[in-house]
């Protein structure tokens, strides 16, 4: 049983709560933009001592109308800067936070309020209290909706405008590090969500180690630039949230942005010195310079510069790069990277990468234009987070060491096991999945399996409860696969099938931007029924199932694909919030297709 732990070198602070930081900020740096908001005229900066202010104000509102210490309270909202505003008050009011992602069901949501037990809803849109209204019969426990385009923080910042000071600090000092923060429901690829219930410690030692260890990405630069960033992710998902509150640890200039149409707009806007993303994100990125150069007629070159990019940065962990790849790699960087820093903003080196494993080519690629991705490890479960790549402890391809204070161990079956302040103490009224993810001992189950180097660094292999099994007896882990088709700019997501069957197989939907594109450059007619079975493009998807069975043996291997005429999204359930495939879903309503690969 291999096992590998990182000593704590900081100080956890044992008592006290989240709400500290913005105390602190306040009053020690009141003048120090905190964050930026945005406006009519573009960003508007917001002080550490304004913040404090607004989060006060709206606190004393909560108080005034009922909400009590360890009270819930759910925030229905995009990503935003009210959504962080909320989150802080909810705390000095002494409550805990209940996150919903805005795209989720009525049903979804009935679930997680009736459940959560909430005592009140901010929503963020009239769409979103409408669809409350639906369903408030049911809830008797909610007592109160606001809505945040509906003046909510102006109604409440007026409603408490009786509850004192003194009245308000009683309140915000009430809760310590083992009081209830958040109840943060996953999203699950199966079955009903549950409730992860993370405390004020929880948070306090997963920040404590992760901004002390992340110094390069929350100080200022080399050149003294402070640190941004701009949060485009859920704030309901753990992975924005513990960046949003170290942030605020941190005092990082930070803003917001829910429009993803208008991310690039907003990079260059806001020139975010880091930013945080899943795999996805960056695989949009690079495929879309990909289709672009093509498109312009430099298609060659810019493969040309994205091999040097990964050669070189190949060079950094091996400690050989050749003269040749230097002097294309100086060219190149005028040519063709400093285009692609300029898209995310112009000032971004370093980037954090979670939700799925990135691959080796992704993280060579950026590493070797200047925008050096960060890949860590972490589930809701853990607060984030429990292991993670560092700017000066790097091994692309993994998802880095255990954090400080952190033990992972390999069980018997490959299951990653984990220890730490930062992992929660159990499910919401679930004592029964408690205990399964506790596996009646000391040590969280993932569900994940993996391995670990005797450096310490950790590699995901595939999940637990994914692994097919081929009739032939062969173990396969699908995301190895999936996550190497997936970086073809044609494919926008995949499935791979072959449980109990005699081979594997896979299921893929096509992208719809690089689609038209390539359609274009083709002289083909931008329809996906028809293109779906173009010989050309079976072909260059036969290309990328063919490199991505280069990454396994032969017994596991994708044999058959097929190309699928629809899209999976988050919208059509196919797809959780993070972007994490749902596969008894994408199973249930592709069971003709899956038969069909086996009866041909």
């Amino acid at each position: 049983m291999r096992e590998y732990s990182t000593p704590l070198q900081v100080t956890v602070a044992s008592t006290g709560n989240l709400t500290d930081d913005v105390v602190l900020n306040g009053a020690e740096h009141p003048a120090t933009v905190v964050f930026a908001r945005r406006s009519s005229h573009g960003w508007t900066d917001v002080s550490a001592a304004e913040f404090l202010d607004e989060v006060r104000a709206t606190a004393k509102g909560l108080i005034a109308a009922g909400i009590e210490p360890g009270d819930r309270v759910a925030l229905l909202s995009r990503t935003r800067y009210e959504w962080t505003l909320f989150d802080y008050a909810i705390w000095f009011a002494g409550a805990a936070t209940v996150p919903i992602y805005e795209t989720s069901s009525s049903e979804q949501v009935e679930w997680i309020l009736a459940d959560s037990g909430a005592r009140a809803v901010v929503a963020e849109t009239a769409e979103h209290t409408s669809r409350l209204k639906e369903i408030r019969d049911r809830l008797p426990d909610v007592h109160h909706v606001w809505s945040i385009d509906d003046s909510a923080v102006s109604v409440l910042m007026t409603l408490g405008s009786e509850i004192s000071d003194e009245e308000l600090e009683t309140r915000r000092t009430t809760a310590g590090p083992e009081a209830l923060a958040t109840l943060i429901y996953t999203s699950g690829t199966t079955g009903r969500p549950k409730g992860c219930m993370l405390t004020h410690g929880n948070f306090m030692f997963e920040l404590t180690v992760t901004v002390a260890e992340l110094e390069k990405l929350f100080g200022p630069d080399e050149d003294g630039e402070p640190p941004a960033t701009l949060l485009f992710l859920p704030l309901a998902h753990v992975f924005a949230r513990i960046i949003q509150i170290g942030c605020v640890k941190a005092r990082v200039r930070m803003g917001h942005s829910a429009d993803i149409k208008h991310l690039l707009d907003d990079l260059a806007a806001f020139r975010p010195t880091f930013i945080l993303a899943v795999p996805r994100v960056f695989e949009k990125v690079f495929n879309t310079a990909s289709q672009r150069a093509v498109a312009d007629g430099n298609g060659r070159i810019f493969d040309r510069a994205a091999d040097v990019a990964m050669a070189w940065s190949r060079g950094l962990e091996s400690g050989r790069t050749s003269l040749a790849v230097r002097t294309q790699h100086a060219i190149f960087d005028r040519l063709v990277y400093a285009k692609l820093r300029t898209a995310l903003g112009g000032s971004c080196r370093h980037a954090i990468s979670g939700g799925a494993p990135l691959g080796d080519r992704l993280g060579h690629f950026y590493r070797g234009i200047g925008v050096n991705v960060l890949e860590g490890y972490g589930l809701t479960e853990t607060t984030a987070a429990v292991t993670v790549n560092l700017p000066d402890a790097q091994k692309i391809g993994t998802v880095g060491r255990p954090v400080q204070g952190t033990s992972v161990r390999i069980a018997d079956d490959g299951e990653l096991l984990f220890q730490g302040g930062q992992v929660f103490a159990g499910y919401w009224k679930n004592p029964e999945a408690t205990l399964d993810a506790w596996g009646g001992g000391d040590w969280f189950h993932t569900g994940d399996v993996g391995e670990i180097d005797d450096e310490g660094f950790v590699r995901i292999t595939g999940r637990k409860k994914e692994l097919l099994v081929t009739a032939g007896g062969k173990n396969v882990a699908p995301a190895v696969l999936e996550d190497r088709l997936r970086s073809h700019s044609l494919v926008d997501q995949c499935m791979v099938v072959g449980d109990g069957r005699p081979f594997i197989g896979a299921l893929v939907t096509l992208d719809r931007d690089t689609l038209t594109a390539w359609a274009e450059q083709h002289g083909k007619p931008d329809d996906l029924s028809r293109l779906r079975t173009d010989p050309e493009l079976v072909a260059a998807v036969e290309k990328a199932v063919e490199d991505a069975n280069k990454a396994v043996s032969q017994a596991e291997a994708i044999r058959k694909f097929t190309i699928l005429d629809r899209e999976w999204t988050e919208e059509g359930g196919q797809l959780t919030p993070s972007l994490k495939l749902r596969r008894n879903v994408v199973l249930r309503e592709n069971v003709d297709e899956v038969e069909a690969l086996y009866s041909r």
